[in-house]
């Protein structure tokens, strides 16, 4: 495999080099050392497999997987036939009481195991498979599963640790704060960004553009620098949250004292109970932002409750899969809010419609300029949890772990 042709600045994460953007050879060696690697990759929410049977197909990275419940466990293995390399499972999500390949018809059971080859004997005599084939040592790739508090994990590692060990204990918490009941799928969608996988979760990492890029956030005071709150990270630096609270009784000039684009009074909602909700956390946070590595996000902005896949599909594309859901003991009311509040983000949405599109002036902007670096010294140069969030100590941690899963 080509080696990385990646110069990094010594152990510095301050200065990150345009070229992880968009170099031909990077891809692949990510597929192979992260994605493939010693991570664990979010697959689904274990609610959209309930049955014995259900199934849904996914990625780890650009490989495809199906995850599927048989009896009371989840096994996930590649979607890839081990005749030809054809798809095992077509469809986004189903029942099955076993796989077959529309191409060969090779059968697979739910744990992912070659049960069954097409004319196996041969016809009349004729033809068949030789008499040393053994089903036993063919058939896809298996990953091994974690759950946590709903969240179905998988990884093709051995040696990855186990889940709650690769989170940490503050990540864990954090998770457990938003997933500690039953919930239940309200909506999904997929949204298709003009950049490298890296920039959107980078951008998913940045506490510090949050209230300058999104107008509605600093207008209607749902997130601004200004408001208590913080970032953690976790000891690795692959796995961030950013947390903030509403604080109506207090004034804040602080965007309005530097003409920021964001401070603008001009704009009101025409349907102002989109931002009515209801409390439903203890410790008041209104916004929470928590990422695993390295491509997880599990949101609660207000009462908007969604997690997110990202998913690279090439250098310069990525696929964002976003799943919205509430809680199975929504009442009717509730659940109305958490509707009406999914217009908040998504490609569309009030809040991070331009999230979509920054990446992409990134990317554009960088066409030329492979040889230079990206400068993230907000907040200084360490990658450990922040009392403050104007500050880029998520994005240093995000590239401390890469690092160290790329051998860089």
């Amino acid at each position: 495999m080509h080696e990385q042709p990646i110069h990094w600045r010594g152990d510095a994460l301050t200065r990150i080099p345009y070229a992880l953007y968009s170099d031909v050879h990077v891809p692949e060696q990510e597929q192979e050392k992260i994605f493939r690697g010693h991570t664990w990759n979010y697959l689904c929410l274990d609610a959209e497999i309930p049955e014995d049977g259900s199934y849904r197909t996914t990625f780890v990275g650009h490989t495809p997987v199906v995850v599927v419940r048989d009896g009371e466990d989840i096994y996930a293995f590649e979607n890839r036939c081990a005749h030809r390399g054809a798809l095992i499972a077509l469809e986004k999500s189903g029942k099955a009481e076993n796989f077959q390949c529309v191409y060969h018809a090779w059968s697979y059971n739910r744990q992912g195991d070659l049960t069954g080859v097409a004319f196996e004997k041969g016809v009349k005599g004729q033809g068949g498979m030789p008499p040393h084939f053994c089903k036993e040592e063919h058939g896809p790739r298996k990953l091994r599963i974690a759950v946590f508090c709903g969240l179905v994990f998988g990884s093709f590692s051995d040696d990855v640790p186990d889940i709650e060990d690769y989170l940490g204990p503050e990540i864990c918490q954090r998770i457990e704060r938003v997933m500690h009941k039953p919930v239940q799928v309200i909506g999904r969608f997929t949204q298709a960004l003009p950049n490298n996988w890296k920039l959107y979760v980078e951008n998913v990492k940045d506490s510090y553009h949050a209230s300058l890029l999104h107008l509605f956030f600093t207008t209607f005071e749902l997130n601004r620098l200004s408001q208590k709150g913080g970032v953690i990270v976790d000891e690795s630096g692959g796995h961030h949250v950013s947390y903030s609270m509403i604080d109506k009784s207090a004034k804040d000039t602080s965007y309005k004292d530097q003409a920021l684009r964001s401070d603008n009074d001009r704009y009101r909602l025409k349907d102002p109970t989109l931002l009515e909700g209801f409390k439903e956390y203890e410790d008041d946070t209104t916004l929470q932002i928590l990422s695993v590595f390295p491509g997880f996000v599990l949101q609660q902005i207000q009462n908007c409750l969604a997690v997110r896949q990202v998913l690279p599909k090439g250098v310069e594309r990525t696929e964002l899969n976003w799943t919205y859901f509430g809680y199975t003991d929504d009442t009717p009311e509730q659940r109305k809010v958490r509707l009406k509040q999914s217009n908040l983000v998504g490609p569309a949405g009030f809040i991070s419609m331009e999230d979509g599109a920054v990446g992409g002036f990134v990317q554009r902007g960088i066409a030329g300029a492979s040889n230079l670096e990206a400068v993230v010294e907000m907040g200084g140069d360490s990658t450990g949890s922040s009392d403050g969030r104007a500050t880029e100590t998520s994005v240093r941690g995000f590239w401390k772990a890469y690092r160290h899963h790329m051998g860089a």
